[in-house]
């Protein structure tokens, strides 16, 4: 599939969530006179929007009745998501970290396209996600066949898995042990990027998560056997530091 049939599709997509709202929620062209509309699925992917990405990063939902109700962000507008929010600064982090990859290296979204009622910290209905991840989030992975999957946080993980069919994880341990393949993209689950979060899984814990994905995409990117080599040479290199 070419870059721009990928383009084409995708933004098939977005008309798609442009064209109704789930029951209890509302749109995003409902703000600020429609400043915050835009053609993709969410606004997050106006940086992170590589149709040929390896990695596609899934975040829960995009904002909030609350949120949006107030003054408005022209940054938020500008990059499609607030810079100075610690997820974010954490997302970037991680990203950078552990897969040596920028925000715009990747194709980030967000599960659940439309505005839930109540401030961010607001629940969505487990069954709205499914059917969020179902209808919008599992075709877009079919649509850029990226060779790993983030699901940032229990819920998305979970709508993912119900999606496909899956029993859900219980916990964020179980979850860490539960990667499964949609297609030939490997789905895995993260803890979500927020402080409580990572602190809830530890900081050991969410290094040894990505470092997971890192091999795995590795794996996909290289012979074996120049993993490896790879791995002698930075063992060789730590040796003669001590």
């Amino acid at each position: 599939m070419t870059q721009s049939s990928k383009k084409d599709d995708l933004h098939t997509l977005a008309k798609l969530r442009q064209s109704k709202t789930y029951e209890g929620y509302k749109s995003i062209s409902d703000y600020a006179n429609g400043l915050y509309e835009c053609d993709y699925v969410s606004p997050y992917s106006k940086s992170a929007h590589n149709v040929d990405a390896e990695v596609f990063v899934i975040l829960q939902d995009w904002s909030s009745d609350d949120n949006l109700s107030g003054e408005v962000c022209r940054e938020t507008n500008l990059l499609g998501y607030t810079p100075s929010r610690g997820s974010n600064k954490n997302l970037i982090k991680l990203l950078k970290e552990s897969l040596n990859l920028e925000l715009k290296d990747t194709y980030a979204t967000n599960l659940f396209p439309y505005i839930k009622m109540g401030k961010m910290s607001a629940k969505i209905k487990p069954t709205d996600m499914s059917k969020a991840a179902k209808e919008f989030t599992l075709p877009m992975i079919d649509i850029i066949k990226p060779k790993i999957a983030i699901a940032l946080g229990m819920e998305t993980f979970n709508a993912l898995r119900k999606s496909c069919d899956l029993k859900p994880a219980k916990n964020m341990s179980e979850a860490a042990e539960l990667a499964f393949l949609y297609s030939a993209t490997k789905i895995f689950f993260q803890a979500h990027p927020s402080q409580q979060s990572q602190n809830t899984r530890t900081k050991v814990l969410v290094t040894e998560d990505w470092g997971h994905m890192a091999e795995f995409l590795d794996l996909k990117r290289w012979p074996r056997f120049i993993i490896l080599l790879r791995h002698l040479c930075h063992e060789h290199k730590r040796s003669h530091l001590i």
